[in-house]
């Protein structure tokens, strides 16, 4: 997988270890001899590399939030512009405010100019301090804006929308003669990014759910035929859900995307709950938001700002779901409903996700100051790469039902309910 360059490297690097720009990462891990023939790339290795091409002096780099939030966002920030400055000795650097419309001067938000007393706490704190939004911003009055201010570098901090959105403001630079190095960190706190083992905030998301499930368990536990159910993030993977029920161990339904959801009949989840109430007097059930969507009446596929489906509140339709059914049975039963999504999503992230942050934005920023452009830093068998955007938006990632994930959470929950896929 070869990245774009914006030309030669010229000047000499002030790193002292430095990585070859010819060393690869496949990303195979483990080839099985009896399966088909692997699909196998190689990616760029991720690290400072022995010339650049932007000179650190003359150098004016600028970032931007995107999207939703997520724990860690100001740990990238910070870790951005302390390598720049004392890393790399750049002269300049611009946070711009409120996501991809502080690109447009309309919006009358001047961008934060980052010094080491700016940056000094706000990893203690969750959100982003430079603020955020959802949508894209006019790409050509956006490039004008950049080239206006001499920004050589755009740190792009968001999902696949915000990638795609730095790509265009790289073309457009191109198109413009103007050499300007997009390279974008992956956020996602639902970790369903492709090429990205784990992406950052979601081991600080899976402890903050678990530790709801604890407290869910307790209600539901504490009275008869008492019945928690917890709507968790995950749009269009279970990551979170599984993941959470897995360490909380008191989970006895998980409900994810990935598997479609059946509520009645005998192998439905409203049979496989009654059995669980008449047995144990009590049930924990944990939703990821995008489960059971073909469920719902159709929204007329609205969508947000960000160009993402909006939902429906399976959260809500369950409970109303179970509710009624336990009713028709004439079985009393206590449904205590949670919601902690922003909850969760708000808080600063922790310590192994103040790591995970702290490498993805060093090796941005060497990616970028080796004139490194159109790529997204991306983390296979606990190495860095560099990955193309095209490449990175042109694919999901899942929960693999034959997984050891999944595998995981049936054994801690004993659910058999559904259309699960048959083991490999």
């Amino acid at each position: 997988m070869n990245i774009t360059t914006l030309g030669e490297a010229r000047f000499a690097s002030p790193q002292q270890r430095t990585v070859s720009d010819q060393a690869r990462v496949s990303s195979c891990l483990i080839l099985d001899p009896d399966a088909p023939p692997a699909d196998e790339s190689l990616f760029e290795l991720a690290g400072p590399r022995g010339r650049l091409f932007f000179d650190p002096q003359r150098t004016r780099a600028g970032m931007v939030t995107c999207g939703g939030l997520c724990p860690g966002l100001n740990n990238v920030i910070r870790s951005l512009f302390l390598e720049l400055h004392h890393g790399y000795g750049v002269k300049e650097v611009l946070g711009f405010r409120g996501g991809y419309q502080g690109l447009d001067p309309a919006s009358g938000w001047e961008p934060f100019v980052l010094t080491p007393e700016f940056v000094h706490h706000i990893h203690d704190i969750g959100g982003t301090v430079l603020g955020t939004s959802r949508g894209p911003v006019d790409v050509g009055i956006a490039v004008d804006n950049l080239i206006r201010r001499e920004v050589n570098i755009l740190f792009t901090i968001g999902g696949d929308g915000t990638q795609r959105g730095g790509n265009a403001l790289f073309e457009e630079a191109r198109r413009r003669g103007h050499a300007l190095a997009v390279v974008g960190i992956p956020k996602t706190i639902d970790n369903d990014v492709p090429f990205v083992a784990r992406s950052f905030g979601y081991l600080t998301a899976v402890e903050r759910a678990a530790h709801v499930l604890q407290c869910a368990h307790t209600e539901a536990h504490s009275v008869h035929n008492g019945i928690a159910l917890v709507k968790l993030m995950g749009r269009h993977s279970g990551f979170i859900a599984a993941a959470a029920a897995v360490a909380s161990q008191d989970v006895n339904f998980v409900l994810v995307p990935e598997v479609p959801l059946r509520l009645d009949g005998e192998n439905g989840l409203l049979a496989a709950l009654k059995q669980r109430i008449l047995r144990r007097p009590h049930a924990l059930i944990a939703v990821a938001e995008g489960a059971g969507q073909e469920l719902l009446a159709a929204s007329g596929a609205a969508r947000d700002a960000s160009g993402n489906v909006r939902l429906q509140d399976i959260g809500l339709f369950l409970r109303e779901r179970i509710e009624r059914y336990f009713a028709s049975e004439g079985i009393p039963v206590t449904l205590r409903y949670f919601d902690p999504s922003y909850l969760i999503r708000s808080v600063p992230a922790d310590a192994e996700d103040a790591i995970l942050c702290d490498f993805f934005a060093r090796n941005a920023v060497h990616a970028a100051m080796a004139g490194k452009t159109g790529l997204v830093i991306g983390l296979l068998h606990d190495v860095f790469i560099h990955v193309p955007i095209e490449l990175l938006v042109s694919q999901t990632k899942r929960l693999d039902l034959n997984g050891a994930g999944w595998r995981a959470v049936l054994a801690a929950t004993g659910q058999t309910f559904g259309e699960n896929p048959d083991p490999v």
